[in-house]
């Protein structure tokens, strides 16, 4: 007399694993658009923060806070000076106003390494002209869902 058996026939398997395969590939895709869309999220961030710096920048400069470089327009010369700050014109003790306290990674590329453009750029251009850094742009040639590239963002 056969005793009774615990467990699963081959059928039930089969129907289980095919159930799991198609749960799994449903899944998938789902999880790659949230990782697009956080991407999407933290270089808005990333690129509102460097340009209310920029903003900033500009402001203090045009109020006399710290002397402009001819030429610069009161604009930063370079994305590194937001971090290092400059010193203020009437401080003695020679104490720097900083915008930035690093520059942001660039959540496409990985990198710190941001496309810059300058007062006297074309504004869809990719090339700097070194003059100032009126804009920040990413550098990845990536295109959002809607056919933009991120680096008109």
């Amino acid at each position: 007399m056969r005793l009774r058996q615990r467990g699963l026939t081959l059928v039930e398997l089969i129907v289980a694993f095919t159930i799991m395969t198609l749960l799994t590939a449903m899944a998938l895709p789902l999880a790659r658009f949230k990782v697009r869309r956080e991407k999407e999220r933290e270089l808005r961030y990333s690129l509102r923060e460097m340009r209310t710096a920029i903003d900033k920048y500009k402001d203090a400069g045009d109020k006399g806070v710290f002397q402009c470089k001819l030429g610069t327009e009161c604009y930063p010369e370079n994305i590194d000076q937001l971090v290092e700050g400059v010193k203020m014109a009437n401080d003695p003790s020679g104490k720097k106003l900083r915008f930035l306290r690093r520059i942001p990674r660039d959540p496409f590329t990985g990198s710190t390494d941001w496309g810059l453009r300058s007062t006297q750029d074309d504004p869809k251009s990719n090339g700097w002209g070194g003059q100032n850094v009126f804009d920040v742009y990413t550098k990845t040639m990536e295109k959002a869902p809607d056919g933009t590239p991120y680096s008109e963002w």
